[in-house]
C-alpha cells in the first residue's frame, strides 16, 4: 500500500467508509465487496466521524482488505486514544497488515451528546504522523481549509508542518468548486507530495445547505445549492458535479477520495463511469 501514491504517477482514487454501529459488519462489507469491480485503489475507512462510536476502525479496516481484497487506508485520531494507546495500535495495524494511514486531529466531542465524552488530546497530529512514521507505516494527512472562519492561510502552514513531521500524502477536505481547487493546486504544489481532492456528492438541497451551514471545513458554493434545488433529479445533480470535480482532479491533483454519503454506494458506478 505504500506505493500506492508512488506507482509511475497514476492518478489514485479511494472510497471513504464509515464502520458500522455495533458487532456486525456483515451487511456493509457485502456492499462493499459488490463495488470491486469499479474502477478504484482502494477504501478509506474513517474513525469515529463526528465523534460517534462506531465499530473499531481498525478491525473493520481488516475486514475490508480481507473480504475485498483491495488495500484499506485506516484513519487514526488523537482524539480517542493516549499516547500509549496510539502506539498500541499503530504497531497492531501494521501486524494486521494495514501500511497506510491517514493521521487526523479527529472531530471534537459534542458537549450536548446524550453521554458526553473527553477528548484525549495526549499527543498533537504532528507528533502521530512522526509516531506513525517511526512505526513503518505510510502516512497521510488532512488538509481542512476552513472555509467558514477565513482559516486558508493558516491551515496551509499547518500542511507545512504536517509534511516536514513525515506527512507523505495529503487528502483535503470536500471540495465543490474550480475557484477552490485551483486556489488549494497553487497552495500545496511546493509541498511535493501527492494531494488526493476530497469529494463528497450532494443527495439534494437540504443536504447541500446542512453541509454549508453546519459542518465545518466544508463551503457548498450558493450557486451549486440553487442548482440542487431546482433540479428536477437532485441525486442525478449532485452525481454529475462528482464527477466534474473528479474530471477537475485528473487535470491537477494525484488522486480524489470519494466519500458517499449515508453508505448510498449506488451512486458510485455513475460518478466512476470513464
Amino acid at each position: 500500500m505504500g506505493s500506492l501514491f508512488s506507482q509511475n504517477n497514476e492518478f489514485i482514487i479511494t472510497i471513504e467508509v464509515v464502520p458500522p454501529a455495533g458487532n456486525d459488519p456483515e451487511q456493509l462489507l457485502e456492499k462493499l465487496y459488490k463495488l470491486t469491480h469499479l474502477s478504484f485503489n482502494a477504501f478509506s475507512v474513517a474513525s469515529n466521524p463526528v465523534a460517534k462510536p462506531k465499530m473499531s476502525a481498525m478491525v473493520f479496516t481488516h475486514l475490508i482488505q480481507k473480504a475485498t481484497k483491495k488495500p484499506a487506508i485506516l484513519h487514526f485520531t488523537i482524539r480517542d486514544h493516549n499516547r500509549l494507546g496510539l502506539q498500541s495500535e499503530l504497531w497492531g495495524a501494521k501486524a494486521l497488515g494495514i501500511d497506510t494511514i491517514i493521521a487526523v486531529t479527529g472531530d471534537p466531542s459534542a458537549s450536548k451528546a446524550d453521554e458526553i465524552t473527553s477528548t484525549v488530546g495526549d499527543l498533537n497530529v504532528f507528533e502521530l504522523i512522526a509516531m506513525a512514521g517511526d512505526s513503518d507505516l505510510y502516512t497521510g494527512a488532512v488538509f481542512d481549509f476552513r472555509p467558514e472562519v477565513n482559516g486558508f492561510e493558516h491551515e496551509v502552514k499547518r500542511l507545512e508542518k504536517k509534511v516536514a513531521s513525515g506527512c507523505r500524502f495529503i487528502v483535503t477536505q470536500p471540495v465543490y468548486d474550480e475557484k477552490t481547487a485551483k486556489k488549494i493546486h497553487r497552495a500545496t504544489s511546493h509541498l511535493k507530495v501527492p494531494v488526493i481532492m476530497g469529494i463528497l456528492p450532494l443527495l439534494s438541497y437540504k443536504h447541500a445547505v446542512f453541509l454549508h451551514d453546519l459542518v465545518d471545513g466544508i463551503a457548498v458554493p450558493e450557486s451549486l445549492r440553487m442548482g440542487m434545488k431546482k433540479a428536477k433529479d437532485p441525486v442525478k445533480e449532485g452525481v454529475l458535479q462528482a464527477r466534474q470535480m473528479l474530471e477537475l482532479a485528473k487535470e491537477m491533483y494525484s488522486g480524489a477520495c470519494i466519500m458517499p454519503p449515508f453508505d448510498r454506494f449506488d451512486i458510485l458506478t455513475d460518478i466512476l463511469l470513464k
